[in-house]
This record gives structure tokens, sequence and C-alpha cells, in this order.
């Protein structure tokens, strides 16, 4: 008990150089809440289900993090900050991190049928802050999901989503950085979203010239004369 206490506080200091001691991790509105989650969760499956609640709405007063006690959640989830809501059939990973005003949120079903409604993250997610992930989709091992940006589709592993709706930045599906990207997103002009819509301009405006290239030697013109001429 004692030792997965501190392997869950050593891996949240692994994601935040703030605290100077693990002591200060155990003051986190985050680790109080999934603490509360945890007995909610259990009292949520032995079918008690209004003592369950009065569990989680007494962690929603003292740390402003709503977790639903019918969310399923793995090992060293990691909420930084507060503000933030997951739904009842939402499923979470190992190792899952997400930051403040989140929402894993969920839709009502056509048929009136309470099912599957909310999103899993699977291992190594990060969920940037400010964030809406909608709907029972899945969000692929180490995803990540920008600041802002409001997801209703799958995600696939390693991708990185950004926007509104988001949708991935040129980093391919499944080449998730190693290292540990605070926030989901890193800070660089690749990740910039109007330096993406430029760039597939650019590889777009490519495109054409490459197949005007080839319509112009099957017609057996010389595509350097007609640009000159052009």
């Amino acid at each position: 008990m004692v030792r997965r206490l501190i392997a869950y506080l050593d891996s949240i200091k692994a994601r935040d150089p703030a605290p100077r001691s693990r002591w200060e991790i155990l003051l986190y509105p985050g680790v109080h809440a999934l603490a509360w989650h945890r007995l909610a969760h259990a009292l949520f499956r032995a079918r008690l289900y209004f003592l369950a609640r009065a569990v989680n709405h007494l962690a929603r007063f003292l740390t402003t993090i709503d977790i639903h006690p019918g969310a399923v959640i793995g090992r060293n989830f990691f909420i930084d900050h507060g503000f933030t809501v997951i739904g009842e059939t939402a499923e979470i990973g190992d190792n899952v991190t997400i930051y403040q005003c989140v929402t894993l949120g969920g839709t009502s079903p056509d048929n009136g049928v309470a099912g599957k409604r909310h999103p899993t993250l699977e291992d190594g997610v990060i969920i940037g802050s400010g964030a809406q992930v909608l709907g029972p989709i899945s969000v692929g091992a180490g995803a990540r999901v920008g600041a802002n940006a409001v997801v209703t589709k799958d995600v696939p592993p390693g991708a990185v989503m950004v926007g509104i709706p988001a949708r991935p930045t040129m980093i391919e599906g499944g080449k998730s950085e190693k290292r540990f990207v605070p926030y989901g997103t890193p800070c660089k002009e690749l990740f910039d979203p109007e330096t993406q819509k430029i760039e597939h301009l650019r590889c777009e405006v490519e495109a054409l010239k490459a197949q005007l290239a080839r319509l112009l030697a099957e017609r057996g013109e010389d595509p350097e004369a007609v640009r000159d001429h052009g």
C-alpha cells in the first residue's frame, strides 16, 4: 500500500517539476479527488449508489473536480489543478494526465437507453487544459490533445490533436514522443494551427504542379516552356 502510494507520487513528480517533495504532492486537489473517487467507485460497484453519489458530491465540493463514481480509472492518473469533469462511462488507462478545465463528456443515446456515452483514454494520454473530449470515442495510447481542442472522433495512438473540431497535426499517429510533453502540445512553430494550414496549402500546390507536369508530358509539351509563357 505504502509502496504503491510512493510510486504514484513519484509518477506525478516526473510530470510536474513544481513540487519540492512528495509531501507537497499530497496537498494536490487531483490527488484528493482520485482518493475520494476510489471510495466512491467501490460503493458504486457494490450498488450503494446513493452513498457513492454522496462521496462524489463531497469530493467535488472539496476539490472542484467532478468524477462520476461509475468512471473506471487506471493507475497513476494525474489531474493537474482542478475544474475537471469526468462522466459515468469514461474509462481511463494507466499514466494518463489531464490538465485544468477538461471535460470527458457524454452524448445522449438516441434510443434513450443508457450505455457507453463517454470517452476511453488509453495508457499515456495527455489532455491539455480546456479540452473537451466528447462521446463514446477512443483516444489511443500516447496520444495528446492540445489546449481547448474539441475531440468528437477516435484519435489514433500517438497522434497530436489541435483545434475545433480537433484534427491531427503533421506528426503521424504511432510516433509519440518518449518524453513527457506538458499540456499535450509542444511549444514549437511546427504545431501552430496557422503554420499547419500554410504547410497543407503548400503541399497541395506542389501536388497540382506535379500533376500539371505529368499532363504536359503526356501531350508532349515542355513544362518549362509553358511556365515561361505563363
